[in-house]
């Protein structure tokens, strides 16, 4: 298991991570082969409470899918169980993955803070996560992609635009910017 940040406070035990990637792991193998999520609750009882998170796919170092809700929605392991379907078969960037490429694929789990408004002085790359938002546009990059591309604080702030199909510089106008952090932890 490999962990890429970790900024959620105290965090979760390294068992606590290593059950949330078996049941990320499990969910996509049998909704894959089955088409059905896997029954089950976990063995670590705060995994069951309400959580937001994303579940990032890699093949090798390529993106596969990803996929995540903002807002806890539902327990913590369910979260990670749908996010992880929804990431191998929702994402529009890609097509859906395939049972020849389940056991190739990596797991990135984060498990993200509440959001909170933040000034742009006040970003911290790496640490940060952004979502922007200026009407029905909406944006959100996690804090790994800044360290990941090797963004500053302004060409994270600028991106995290671009993906809300904004302009560069909309940061600086009138859209609401927040702040979250996030754990992050992958096989």
């Amino acid at each position: 298991m490999e962990e890429l940040t970790a900024n959620r406070g105290a965090g979760f035990s390294p068992e606590e991570r290593e059950e949330l990637l078996r049941i990320a792991r499990s969910a996509l193998a049998t909704y894959i082969a089955q088409g059905r999520m896997p029954d089950g609750t976990p063995a670590h009882v705060n995994l069951s409470d309400p959580g937001s998170a994303f579940v990032t796919l890699r093949s090798g170092e390529r993106l596969r899918g990803c996929i995540g809700y903002t807002e806890p929605h539902a327990p913590l392991y369910r979260t990670v169980q749908e996010c992880v379907v929804a990431a191998a078969t929702e994402d529009p960037r890609f097509p859906r993955v395939t049972a020849g490429e389940v056991g190739h694929l990596r797991i990135e789990i984060s498990v993200l803070s509440p959001f909170t408004p933040v000034r742009p002085v006040d970003v911290v790359p790496g640490v940060h996560g952004l979502m922007i938002r200026k009407g029905e546009q909406r944006g959100l990059l996690l804090p790994q992609v800044a360290i990941e591309q090797g963004w500053d604080r302004e060409l994270f702030l600028s991106q995290v635009c671009v993906k809300a199909g904004l302009p560069k510089d909309a940061w600086k106008k009138e859209a609401e910017l927040y702040s979250f952090t996030a754990e992050v932890f992958g096989e």
